[in-house]
């Protein structure tokens, strides 16, 4: 059964969130929030109420309150939606290191039989009530955890002189490849397609204001169930004019170990929620080994030979999870693994000048099996050869007329990457599947809430 107030009652004493506490020690506060848990001993109860900001236990004396106020606290079921007034007191043994003695409460809405309980509960039923799931303290240390990987991202590209210049979400073609595409009917029969990346257009934006990124959903029609793929994501990928794959490679260890340190900094509670090894974070510092995918081809072999690897690996081949897995377990920190195969890289990839074969790309994999964290590289700047390279790939040319442009008018070298902020995210939590590193999770057989 669930009650609903009609209304809320004016607190005589000022609002404040429970990481606000410290600044008010012995003074009268009112906290708005939802029961987290309640226990009692005898006269005693002891609610726990969190606010999104923390949680924080409450005292509650029979005696100090009304025989109804009583009453009706001691009755209340997970999640129901409170006002307390009540004295902060310092108190080092209490979680977060301060208490409320509770001189006044409000239920604003009382709640039974809350979905989600101590039990264990399957992963499916988890992610059917996703939309509650997300109050836990573990998911909500995650998406703690994943805001300031995003503002550090930000923060960082902004101070180093990018423009954020966002792509579209339609476009009239694919950019990496037309079986990972979702189609939508657009105006007059034309049809549009939800971005796999807003490479392309960065590549224009770069022309016009030289280091540039766009951050934003992307979507990829993969059929893929693995733990590390969503069929939405987001992902920021900056670019910079008169840049070579060098520039990339220094780039992505300085952002990187930028995005560890401020996890490390601001989010030590949350790291211990998860029970996150903070020695697996203080690793990531430059520079990262660089490993030409020759060699990486090699490793990949003598594992095959020692027995470590199940499945046998030739050269020309892009590397699977189990593959990404092995190379990356070689390290302590990321691996960068440069020089791919041209076959298996997009399109628009400038070749090794040196050889053909090879493209000017590399790919980042995160150590402790989470693969590939980022992929760029260097872009080819040759008219003739990107009208080759879309002939050859039978992508509409019609579609890359304004991309072509680009090549005709002031083409310079340029390059850049892109970042997918839930594996990043996955990565520095520690946790095994991207699924709980966004808010709402979409992959293959998941389309709700």
């Amino acid at each position: 059964m669930v009650t609903e107030s009609p209304s809320l009652k004016q607190a005589i004493t000022p609002h404040v969130y429970i990481n606000q506490l410290s600044a008010h020690v012995d003074q009268e506060v009112t906290l708005k929030g939802w029961l987290y848990n309640m226990r009692s001993s005898g006269k005693i109860l002891f609610p726990q109420l969190r606010d999104g900001s923390g949680v924080v236990q409450c005292v509650v004396l029979k005696n100090a309150v009304q025989p109804e106020l009583w009453e009706s606290l001691k009755g209340l079921g997970q999640e129901s939606a409170l006002i307390i007034e009540g004295k902060v007191r310092a108190d080092s043994r209490a979680p977060g290191g301060y208490e409320i003695d509770v001189t006044n409460a409000q239920v604003v809405q009382e709640v039974h039989d809350y979905p989600i309980t101590p039990k264990e509960h399957g992963t499916e039923f988890l992610l059917d009530h996703r939309h509650i799931w997300l109050r836990s303290r573990r998911q909500h240390a995650i998406l703690k955890i994943r805001h300031t990987v995003v503002r550090a991202v930000r923060d960082f590209l902004d101070n180093d002189g990018f423009t954020l210049c966002d792509a579209p979400i339609f476009t009239p073609a694919a950019c990496e490849g037309t079986t990972t595409l979702f189609a939508a009917d657009y105006f007059d029969g034309e049809k549009a397609y939800l971005t796999q990346s807003g490479q392309l257009y960065n590549e224009a934006t770069a022309a016009a204001f030289g280091k540039v990124y766009c951050f934003g959903p992307t979507f990829r029609a993969e059929k893929s169930k693995t733990r590390r793929h969503l069929t939405e994501f987001w992902m920021v990928e900056p670019e910079m004019a008169y840049a070579t794959l060098d520039d990339v490679l220094t780039l992505s260890e300085r952002m990187l170990s930028y995005i560890a340190a401020r996890v490390l900094a601001d989010r030590a509670e949350e790291l211990k929620v998860l029970e996150r090894d903070p020695a697996k974070l203080e690793a990531i510092v430059p520079p990262f080994p660089r490993l030409h995918y020759d060699d990486a081809v090699k490793m990949l072999q003598e594992g095959r030979a020692k027995g470590l690897l199940e499945a046998r690996f030739e050269w020309g081949g892009d590397f699977g999870a189990p593959d990404e897995t092995f190379i990356s377990g070689h390290f302590d920190k990321p691996v960068m693994v440069h020089h791919y195969p041209a076959e298996v890289k997009a399109f628009y990839m400038a070749r090794d000048p040196d050889r053909s074969e090879l493209a000017l790309g590399v790919d980042v994999l995160a150590p402790e099996g989470y693969g590939e964290v980022i992929g760029g590289g260097e872009r080819a700047t040759s008219l003739e050869y990107l009208q080759q390279q879309i002939a050859t790939h039978e992508l509409p040319p019609e579609a890359f007329e304004w991309y072509l442009d680009l090549r005709r008018y002031g083409s310079v070298p340029h390059a850049g990457f892109g970042m997918g902020i839930e594996r990043c995210t996955a990565w520095m939590c520690g946790i095994e599947h991207v699924r709980e590193a966004i808010p709402f999770p979409r992959m293959m057989y998941r389309l709700r809430p």
